[in-house]
């Protein structure tokens, strides 16, 4: 079914195909219709699945024309780069309508944001922190509000914003429509959806826990010295377009980048110590081709909303199963193939072990072919304490570095002669 079937007014057409958006996505052609008839909602999908234009298409055409009264609807997002890209595509999506949206999240003054408050807008994209300051200092008021739309809810329950949100809730006109969007519905948040919501209809596309089937993903084992040299040998193999590289700390990212650069690669960083202007510099330049690669921390796994990411590259093993689908949904969006390949040392086994059950399928193995790989040998044991979520286990490879590809991933690399795998697109 087109989008020109769903109920949605020429306007709108009009700026999906703007976009080139042709046939909507299992979680539009769904959501679109019970937001349309004004119904509370919980829709749950896997990232990459395009929820954002799920909510924002049919909120759009409830809305209609612009009104000065004060803003009719407000989405919650986790992060400053989810609101800034939510507000990116109301715009998109409404750029033939009159409709008004303005961003409110921290990181930056709050001149302008103040200023296009008091204008009058009919959208408020907002980080509940800064939100929280316009409604204390009154600047901000909810009278008007039709609509609430919770976005990444699971996001905000793992940053510790629930109680924060409660109470944005809380101010809310009791006659609204409110609508709940998460990758994850666990008990906490259905919580929370009890007294928020009235009698919602639930929009499940996907399957929890799986990684989109667009995503080919694969294991590099390697020795721990040797992974930036993995990581190099990748890039110089690899047909890319764009490469997310994903890194544990702020740190381990800020120092992958300087290596990266004096590689001749162009690179940009996104992670938590950056400035406002620093990150949507970065985004935007990622966006737009200028940096080829982006190094970021997990701050980015559901925060970067980018089209044409062609790898995802885990530098670090993920510390939380959860955050490994996450990040490899990074690309592989839209119905495109992506590539998502994870550098493993002898101290991840555990965590492989986890991130494989939670997905509920082994990941393939691979070697890079012509790499001259070292002797992969498990470190000393450390003491729990030290270890943090690396409990016990190690791979270990003959000298030479055997040819490890195609093994369970369990519990240790199995070896075989030659390498090989699917590096090129």
């Amino acid at each position: 079914m087109p989008f020109s079937k769903l109920g949605l007014p020429p306007a709108l057409i009009n700026g999906v195909k703007a976009m080139g958006y042709v046939d909507p996505t299992p979680i539009q052609l769904r959501a679109i219709p019970v937001v349309l008839g004004g119904g509370d909602l919980i829709g749950s999908a896997q990232t990459g699945t395009g929820k954002t234009a799920a909510f924002a298409l049919p909120v759009l055409a409830r809305l209609g024309k612009h009104e000065a009264r004060g803003p009719r609807v407000l989405v919650l997002e986790p992060t400053r780069e989810l609101a800034a890209q939510v507000e990116t595509a109301f715009r998109d999506f409404g750029r033939f309508t009159d409709i008004r949206a303005t961003v409110v999240h921290g990181g930056v003054g709050y001149g302008r944001q103040r200023s296009e408050i008091q204008a009058g807008t009919d959208i408020v994209i907002a980080t509940p922190g800064r939100l929280m300051d316009f409604l204390n200092e009154r600047t901000l008021r909810l009278d008007a509000l039709q609509i609430l739309i919770l976005d990444e809810v699971d996001r905000m329950l793992d940053m510790g914003f629930l109680p924060v949100v409660k109470d944005i809730i809380a101010r809310c006109p009791k006659e609204r429509q409110t609508l709940f969007f998460s990758a994850t519905v666990p008990p906490e948040i259905a919580a929370v959806a009890s007294f928020a919501l009235r009698n919602p209809d639930r929009v499940e596309v996907g399957v929890n826990r799986s990684v989109n089937t667009s995503v080919n993903h694969a294991l590099y084992p390697v020795a721990h010295d040797q992974k930036f040299e993995l990581l190099e040998a990748l890039l110089a193999k690899i047909d890319f377009d764009s490469v997310l590289v994903f890194s544990r700390t702020k740190h381990g990212a800020d120092k992958i980048a300087r290596r990266l650069k004096s590689a001749n690669h162009s690179v940009a960083v996104l992670h938590a110590n950056r400035s406002q202007n620093q990150r949507i510099e970065a985004l935007a330049g990622f966006k737009s081709g200028k940096y080829e690669v982006m190094v970021a921390t997990d701050i980015a796994a559901r925060g970067i909303d980018v089209a044409g990411i062609s790898h995802v590259i885990n530098y670090d093993v993920p510390e939380n199963p959860e955050d490994y689908v996450h990040r490899i949904g990074r690309t592989g969006r839209a119905q495109a193939v992506g590539d998502a390949f994870t550098l493993v040392t002898p101290e991840n086994a555990s965590d492989i072990r986890d991130i494989q059950r939670f997905i509920g399928q082994k990941i393939p193995e691979l070697k890079l072919e012509g790499f001259n790989y070292a002797p992969i040998v498990a470190r000393p044991e450390q003491p729990a304490q030290q270890r943090g979520g690396n409990r016990g286990g190690g791979y270990r490879s003959g000298p030479g570095g055997g040819g490890q590809q195609r093994s369970s991933g369990g519990g240790g690399w199995n070896r075989s002669g030659g390498g090989g795998g699917r590096h090129g697109r």
